[in-house]
């Protein structure tokens, strides 16, 4: 029971001959138990209120029903059921007409597709995104979208996620009507009584027929080959395609048991217990541990000390956020290159549409440039973003210590030098911390926050909020060799490395790790990459391992002078004009060589070996920066692993895959 004093979630308003049915449930309005209840509560006032011609749903606050109530998943269901409340909307004797605003997902769409009419602001988007949680719309979304937005239409949306804005939606049919003002409730009160006006009410969501034609057939199969190759592993959109074909084959109440029965399989799988899990720990990463308050200063300005590539892609990432940065280099001519490059970054963005000139313009305005520190005076957050050289980086931070305001963060971009090592330079150590991007930093989603023993709870918090400001997914980690990120994958490239000595190719190393839904596979990346990058890397270690096979297949094409594809050579030989990769017989042959020399026996190892080996070593090491206190949750580095190195979404990142195996 709710106190007194607290309002229902559901309520019912009349306007005349117009009852009008309010969700408030915050944030997002979700389908929780309280909210069906409710809606059905109000729902049959409406139809036993003699008074109440037509009935319009609409949600208070941000959006319309952003989804179905996902932390019920998985639990016993409590009565009503998003399914039994769709049916009663669907059957009810009286026209319902949904009001969208802001985004109407999942469960969402799935209500509103079951009332008569629906219209939206201009503003609103719909969707069906369930693939991306290993699911498919459970609630009629697969007979019904088709039947009301068309089977092409249907198919791409529920087999990608694809959000739809309010006007594509209107086009195709989902939607009845766009409204331009900001009074969606009056505009969709006197919609429902022109509706009204004009008679011969459209027929049920339900009752609409799709013939198994051959073009609709045709349609099916067409897509069935274009989501088999896009899935790349993933179950939830062949499935989603299943269950939309059903929507041809089948009357509409025997397509709904389909369409459940599917559902309920998916709800079961690994996959979608992977894609819950992540989903989860995205979320729980950008949250402060209870050690540290939540004191962030507010960002306004900010600096970039390096204008290479990874110094260009982090000013673009403040700029992209309106964020005015100035980017600071040594000399004139490296500064006016870095600028020319991030122009021309943006248009190419702009010609190909990803952004519009007026947005390339805005963007560059908001970057200036510098060579001289005490332009810094200001600025609320500089980032260093040099050569991995103590030195370098220990002269830059003496200089901005002496030329940054007292309350400036000074930040980092090393990839594993020592935190504390870099702030000793500092006079107050305290504000100093890393912010470690991921290359190309304006693309990438990963950022890792490294705190060490000194960093203040205000620099911490105030960059896991900055994080946040730059559509970042941050992580919390602790200062140590590699941190988190760059310590798993030197233990992934560490056990890839070991097989080729014993024997397994480039190619088969690679393509192993593909099948097993990698991107790319880890001898590619480094020739990619550039092999001397790691290799300089291992000589900054402090502690380095005794083992003499340790890296040592990069290793030695390093010291050959091989780095990869900017050398033409690496792992893979390289075509000079179509920078096409072929199998180099003599680099095979030169890692046999240094492996017998290092007495590595040989040995055949099938392909699920392979992928064994190269998760179970991500994830032990996983455990050994746990149990060290450099993360303080396997699911931060389960985060780290999806967004920072293509790890597949739908097996839940290292740690999570490991512990469903038993590891």
């Amino acid at each position: 029971m709710n106190p007194a004093n607290v309002s229902p979630p559901v309520t019912l308003a009349k306007h005349g001959d117009v009852a009008v049915i309010t969700i408030d449930n915050p944030p997002v309005n979700v389908l929780s138990h309280a909210v069906r209840s409710g809606l059905l509560e109000c729902l049959s006032q409406a139809v036993a209120d003699a008074d109440i011609r037509a009935v319009v749903i609409i949600c208070a606050g941000r959006t319309f029903i952003a989804g179905a109530d996902i932390t019920e998943f998985g639990k016993p269901p409590q009565s009503p059921s998003l399914l039994e409340v769709v049916a009663t909307l669907d059957d009810c004797p009286k026209p319902i007409f949904a009001a969208l605003h802001g985004t109407a997902l999942g469960g969402g769409l799935e209500t509103a597709l079951a009332c008569r009419y629906r219209i939206g602001l201009k503003t609103a988007r719909i969707g069906l995104p369930e693939v991306h949680l290993g699911l498919i719309p459970g609630a009629g979304g697969t007979q019904r979208l088709p039947r009301v937005a068309g089977l092409n239409n249907a198919l791409e949306m529920i087999t990608s996620g694809r959000h739809v804005g309010a006007e594509e939606a209107l086009a195709m049919g989902a939607i009845d009507e766009v409204v331009n003002g900001d009074d969606l409730l009056a505009a969709a009160i006197d919609f429902s009584r022109r509706t009204l006006a004009q008679g011969n009410l459209r027929s049920r969501t339900s009752e609409l027929e799709l013939e198994d034609s051959a073009d609709n057939q045709d349609i099916v199969s067409t897509w069935k080959k274009r989501v088999s190759k896009k899935a790349r592993g993933q179950e939830s959109p062949l499935v989603a395609l299943e269950a939309i074909s059903q929507s041809i084959k089948l009357p509409f109440a025997e397509g709904l048991l389909k369409e459940r029965e599917l559902f309920l399989g998916c709800m079961g799988s690994a996959q979608s217990r992977a894609l819950r899990h992540i989903f989860f720990a995205e979320r729980a990463a950008a949250k402060l541990p209870d050690s540290i308050p939540n004191t962030p200063t507010d960002i306004k300005s900010a600096a970039v000390i390096g204008g290479g590539t990874m110094g260009r892609g982090i000013a673009m990432c403040f700029a992209n956020k309106n964020i005015p940065v100035t980017v600071v280099e040594m000399q004139q001519e490296q500064l006016d290159l870095a600028l020319r490059a991030i122009d021309k970054t943006y248009a190419k963005m702009s010609s190909s549409g990803r952004i519009s000139e007026q947005q390339h313009r805005q963007r560059m305005a908001l970057i200036s440039g510098s060579c001289d520190h005490s332009s810094l005076a200001r600025v609320d957050v500089v980032i260093e973003a040099v050569f991995e050289k103590l030195e370098v980086k220990h002269a830059i931070f003496s200089s901005l210590d002496k030329h940054c305001k007292p309350e400036a963060i000074l930040a980092t971009n090393t990839s594993y030098l020592d935190i504390e090592a870099i702030a000793s330079a500092v006079g107050d150590p305290s504000r100093v911390l890393g912010m470690h991007f991921f290359s190309p930093a304006h693309i990438m989603k990963l950022l890792e926050v490294v705190r060490t023993g000194q960093t203040s709870t205000v620099a911490i918090s105030s960059m896991m909020k900055l994080g946040k400001i730059l559509g970042k997914r941050s992580v919390l980690v602790g200062n140590g060799f590699g941190f988190a990120a760059n310590r798993m994958y030197s233990a992934y490239g560490r056990e890839g490395q070991q097989m080729l000595l014993e024997g397994v190719t480039p190619t088969q190393l690679d393509q192993a790790m593909k099948n097993w839904g990698m991107a790319m596979g880890p001898a590619a990346v480094l020739d990619m990459s550039g092999i001397d990058i790691g290799y300089n890397a291992r000589k900054q270690n402090p502690n380095p391992p005794a083992d003499p096979s340790y890296f040592r297949p990069a290793d030695l094409l390093a010291e050959q002078g091989y780095f990869g594809r900017k050398t033409g050579r690496g792992f893979y030989r390289y075509d000079p004009t179509t920078g096409k990769a072929q199998e180099d017989p003599e680099i095979i042959e030169l890692i046999r060589a240094e492996a017998q020399r290092l007495n590595v026996t040989p040995v055949e190892l099938p392909e699920s070996e392979i992928q064994k080996r190269m998760v179970g070593a991500i994830a032990t090491e996983g455990e050994a920066i746990l149990t060290e206190g450099i993360a303080t949750r396997a699911s931060d580095l389960d985060v780290i692993w999806v967004n920072g190195y293509g790890f597949p979404r739908w097996r839940g990142g290292p740690m999570h895959y490991a512990s469903e195996q038993g590891d």
